[in-house]
């Protein structure tokens, strides 16, 4: 039981985070002063592809937890979105970290640190 809390809470982090992500796109495109409206595009879609990303994330490693934790399909979910969510952190930790709004600068720790629930709960 302890194994799936844990991915359970890992995956209202990370779909939480997910959410947090769509929300305040409009803010953060505006955020970017005058740029091309092709620009604003990009960054919109950026936004909100890792939105998405992320609650698909934390939706299919708490579907696979529910549905049964110890399949070895849920292994290899929970050990691909490990994968996922690490090099989203790398992509973080050298990009958004360096930025000054917090936000991006929480991203690296949330998803190492979602990472590693995922990891423990799949070994436990």
């Amino acid at each position: 039981m302890k194994a799936e809390i844990l991915l359970y809470v890992c995956s209202a982090l990370v779909f939480g985070w997910g959410l947090a992500h769509l929300f305040p796109t409009g803010k953060v495109v505006q955020g970017f002063g005058e740029i091309s409206i092709d620009n604003k595009r990009i960054i919109e879609m950026e936004w909100i592809t890792e939105g998405v990303a992320l609650i698909f994330i934390g939706t299919l490693v708490a579907a696979v937890t529910f549905i049964d934790h110890g399949s070895k399909a849920s292994f290899a979910v929970y050990w691909m979105s490990f994968a996922v969510l690490n090099i989203l952190s790398l992509v973080s930790l050298f990009t958004g970290f360096k930025n000054s709004f917090i936000a991006f600068k929480l991203c690296p720790f949330i998803f190492t640190g979602s990472s590693l629930l995922i990891l423990i709960g799949s070994l436990i």
